[in-house]
C-alpha cells in the first residue's frame, strides 16, 4: 500500500496543477472533524470553504441522498422531477424570492445573474451596450463572466479581455457607486459580505441606499450569497439582516448542498417576467433530483435543527474570543465579520501561521494574503471554539519565534 506522500506525488503527476494544494489527503469526516489517510484528527473550521455547514456524516442528510441514488440521478430539464418541484418550493419560501434556476456551482450561478440583468436591459430599450458596477476587491468566480465581475485584476489580467462593460466602485463607499452610475448601467453586483476579498460585510447604510438607487433608476440590485449565504451569518441569507433591502436576483451555492455540487440564482417576478425565456439559457445537470434532493434536507435540517439562533449564539462567542485573541498579539490588527464567517486581519502573512495549525490537527484557511478566515460547520459548539483557539494561540507564538 501507498503513503500518503507517495499518492500526493502520483496526484501531482495526473492532475492540472491550478491549486497549491496542502500536503494532506482527507479520507473521512465526523461531525467537525477530518482524519487524514494516516488516521490523524484535525478540527475542522473550513468546512470545505464554507460549504459543509451541517458537519460530517449526518445521518439524516446522508440516508436521503442514499434513498435518492437508489431512485434516479438524473431525467435533463426535458422533463420535471418531484426534488427540484420540492426544493424551489423551499428555496423560495426561506429566500423570499419568486423564480429559481438551479446550477451546478456558484460560479454558474453569477453567470445566470449576469444574463438575466443584461436580457432584462436589452427588452427595455432593445440596445446590448449596457453597463455592470461590481466591487473592488470582490469575488464571484473563475468562469469568464464571472471573473469579469471580480474586483481583482490579478485573476482577469492573463484571461483578457473579459466580457465588457463592467465598471468597478469601492464597497461601502456610496460615492464611488453614484460616480459610475450612468444610463447604460443595468444591475449593481455584490457580495453581502465579501469572502475571499477579506471579510467585509456591506455596511447598511451602504446597502440600503444602493438598493434606493437601485428602486429610482431601475437598475438591478444583485446580490451573491454564495459563501455568505444559508445561514453563515445567523440569518438565512446575509441581506436579511438589512432592513429595506431585497435583491432582485441573488445567487447561491456552497452550503446550499452541503458538500453535493450545486448552485441557483434567483429572481423576483419582475425580473422573471421581463428577462429569460426558453432557450435563453440551460444546463444539462442543472436541478437534477440528486442535487436537488440535498437542498431539500439541508433546508429541512437547518429549520428543524434552528440553526440560526444557534449561529448567533455561537458567533457571538467566537467573536468575543477572536477579539480577545487580537488584543493579546500585536501581530494581529482587527476582526470582522458577521456570524461564522469571520476574518483576523494579520501584519505579515498568514501562511505559517495555517501550515502550524496543521501540523497541530486544524484546519484553517486564509482571505487573501494576511487575513485568517473562520468559516466552519454551522454546528460547531463553543467547546470547538476553545480548542480552536487554544491552538491558534499556540501555532501564534510557535510562529513568532522562529
Amino acid at each position: 500500500m501507498n503513503t500518503m506522500e507517495q499518492y500526493m506525488e502520483e496526484a501531482e503527476q495526473n492532475l492540472l496543477h491550478t491549486y497549491n494544494r496542502f500536503p494532506i489527503i482527507f479520507e473521512k469526516g465526523d461531525q467537525v472533524y477530518l482524519y487524514d489517510y494516516n488516521g490523524k484528527k484535525y478540527l475542522d473550521f473550513c468546512a470545505g470553504i464554507a460549504v459543509f455547514a451541517l458537519g460530517y456524516g449526518n445521518k439524516e442528510y446522508n440516508d436521503s441522498l442514499k434513498s435518492q441514488v437508489d431512485k434516479l440521478l438524473h431525467t435533463s430539464n426535458y422533463f420535471y422531477n418531484m426534488p427540484a418541484i420540492e426544493a424551489s418550493k423551499k428555496l423560495t419560501e426561506i429566500s423570499g424570492m419568486d423564480r429559481v434556476f438551479f446550477t451546478n456551482s456558484g460560479a454558474e450561478a453569477i453567470e445566470g445573474a449576469i444574463k438575466a440583468a443584461r436580457k432584462y436591459a436589452y427588452l427595455k430599450d432593445g440596445s446590448t451596450d449596457h453597463e455592470i458596477i461590481a466591487m473592488e476587491h470582490s469575488f464571484h468566480g473563475r468562469t469568464m463572466g464571472a471573473l469579469s465581475v471580480t474586483g481583482n485584476p490579478k485573476y482577469r489580467e492573463p484571461f483578457e479581455p473579459m466580457i465588457g462593460n463592467i465598471r468597478f466602485a469601492q464597497m461601502n463607499d456610496l460615492e464611488s457607486v453614484k460616480a459610475l452610475i450612468n444610463e447604460k448601467t443595468c444591475a449593481i453586483l455584490l457580495e453581502t459580505v465579501q469572502g475571499e476579498g477579506g471579510i467585509y460585510p456591506a455596511d447598511a447604510a451602504f446597502l440600503q441606499e444602493i438598493r434606493k438607487l437601485c428602486d429610482e433608476k431601475d437598475i438591478l440590485l444583485l446580490l451573491d450569497e454564495i459563501q455568505c449565504g444559508m445561514g453563515r451569518t445567523g440569518h438565512m441569507f446575509a441581506w436579511q439582516a438589512y432592513d429595506g433591502v431585497k435583491p432582485d436576483i441573488m445567487t447561491s451555492a456552497k452550503a446550499l448542498g452541503c458538500g453535493v455540487p450545486v448552485g441557483a440564482f434567483l429572481m423576483t417576478e419582475k425580473v422573471a417576467g421581463q428577462s429569460l425565456v426558453a432557450g435563453d439559457h440551460g444546463t444539462t445537470y442543472g436541478g437534477n433530483p440528486l442535487a436537488t434532493m440535498a437542498i431539500c434536507k439541508v433546508i429541512e435540517i437547518m429549520e428543524k435543527e434552528q440553526i440560526l439562533s444557534h449561529v448567533q449564539e455561537i458567533g457571538a462567542y467566537l467573536e468575543e474570543k477572536l477579539d480577545k485573541l487580537v488584543e493579546e498579539f500585536d501581530c494581529m490588527e482587527t476582526r470582522r465579520g458577521v456570524g461564522l464567517m469571520q476574518g483576523v486581519v494579520c501584519k505579515k502573512p498568514v501562511g505559517p501561521i495555517l501550515n502550524k495549525a496543521l501540523e497541530h490537527g486544524l484546519v484553517l484557511i486564509n482571505a487573501g494574503t494576511n487575513i485568517i478566515r473562520f468559516v466552519p460547520p454551522l454546528v460547531i459548539e463553543k467547546e470547538h471554539v476553545d480548542d480552536m483557539i487554544a491552538i491558534l494561540r499556540e501555532c501564534i507564538l510557535e510562529t513568532e519565534k522562529s
